[in-house]
């Protein structure tokens, strides 16, 4: 019945999904960049919805704390965390891959809403430590799409990859395209 609401309500806005979710893979990392807006989450529960995919995520403690928010985005497979304490959150998160069978995580590298030109590598720490591939997500607002790309797997080499990375999310539009990658 979700697939069928946010498909109508695509249709309608005129968004679409292009690619599909790796079907075949049981366990990967998600980035969805660039995160500009808070609509994004939107397109993303949309989305993840007509795809048929169950994703957890990472959010900022402090949403957690609002009552309805907090039980809301837990129940959606939110995950809080804690920015201000140092936790080492790629181990806790890359033992939620060895505790599942099947588990995928969507992470915006930003971290933040605002253009940030030193993402977080968290996401590639994460898959490369828990051998899993990562598939990159991008929210087109100018073409209204949410376009799927292949998953690869990370070699080691994060600077080289996070450049390639980047590359391709410059190619996306963001809601506010002045914060999107640079």
């Amino acid at each position: 019945m979700k697939k069928a609401f946010f498909s109508v309500c695509f249709r309608l806005t005129g968004w679409r999904v292009v690619g599909q979710r790796p079907v075949h893979l049981k366990k990967y990392v998600l980035i969805v960049a660039p995160h500009t807006s808070n609509w994004d989450f939107f397109v993303g529960v949309a989305a993840r919805s007509i795809s048929g995919l169950k994703s957890d995520f990472l959010a900022k403690d402090s949403l957690f704390k609002i009552p309805l928010v907090g039980w809301f985005l837990r129940k959606v497979g939110g995950h809080p965390v804690d920015r201000s304490r140092k936790m080492n959150m790629v181990d806790q998160v890359v033992e939620l891959f060895h505790k599942h069978e099947e588990f995928v995580i969507t992470i915006t590298p930003e971290g933040t809403r605002s253009y940030n030109p030193n993402w977080k590598t968290g996401f590639y720490r994460i898959a490369d430590k828990a051998r899993v591939p990562i598939v990159l997500v991008g929210f087109d607002y100018e073409k209204r799409t949410v376009e799927y790309r292949k998953p690869f797997i990370p070699t080691g080499d994060l600077e080289k990859e996070l450049e390639e990375i980047k590359a391709y999310f410059r190619t996306v539009k963001g809601k506010h395209p002045e914060k999107g990658v640079r």
